[in-house]
């Protein structure tokens, strides 16, 4: 069977700071080139039957600079802030100490950012899923690799789970890292989560261990 392979985009000015990244078009920074570039031993080898990006400058190149030929996806793009575009969780906080963006959404924003829900982020996630569906059920195919953003990518392991949107509040995902969600007894299930560039990337196919790199299920 085939596997899922989620790539969270390099870093950016506005990841490095914290701020909030949703419907921005901004560059990948150097480093987070030299990021990029660096995944490409945890993908080499694999027999890849697509790879989908979101259409926004940051994945776009961090899938070409990891060896991939990515064909955009307009629904593979980030959770839309709204108002909280560009702004941080700690200046938010300042003046709603409490707020969650899992529990507690965004604001409207300005012409262009009417912001989103959890749950329309997740019906997004439910048409990719349910476009790549032949290709992983195919058990002559590949793997489908999807390059795009935190906290997309995290609401759609949720649903590839079987999980309401919200619950990719459990899923810890950094910038220029693998994850990969295989099957187990015909179920999804996670193969291995969160891995950064300098994580062993000779594990077989049929090694189940989650990865231990920073943020890694198993380290944190």
């Amino acid at each position: 069977m085939s596997e899922l392979l989620l790539v969270r985009h390099g870093e950016t000015e506005w990841s490095r700071s914290g701020r909030h990244t949703g419907l921005t078009d901004i560059p990948l920074t150097e480093h987070g080139e030299q990021q990029a570039e660096a995944l490409r031993p945890l993908l080499a080898g694999r027999r890849i039957a697509a790879v989908l990006a979101s259409p926004f400058k940051r994945a776009v190149r961090t899938a070409e600079l990891a060896g991939l030929d990515p064909e955009p996806d307009p629904d593979l793009h980030e959770w839309d802030y709204g108002g909280y575009e560009g702004v941080t969780t700690d200046e938010i906080h300042r003046t709603r100490p409490e707020w969650y963006l899992w529990d507690d959404g965004v604001p409207p924003g300005a012409a262009g950012h009417p912001g989103e829900t959890a749950a329309q982020v997740g019906a997004r996630a439910d048409r990719v899923l349910a476009r790549i569906a032949p290709l992983l059920g195919d058990p002559d195919g590949g793997d489908v690799v999807l390059v795009a953003h935190a906290h997309f990518l995290r609401v759609l392991t949720a649903r590839r789970l079987g999980l309401p949107p919200t619950a990719g509040a459990l899923f810890r995902l950094d910038t220029a890292t693998v994850s990969r969600i295989g099957t187990e007894h015909g179920r999804p299930a996670l193969v291995a989560w969160n891995l950064p560039p300098s994580a062993d990337s000779g594990r077989g196919r049929g090694d189940e261990r989650v990865g231990t790199g920073p943020g890694a299920v198993t380290g944190r």
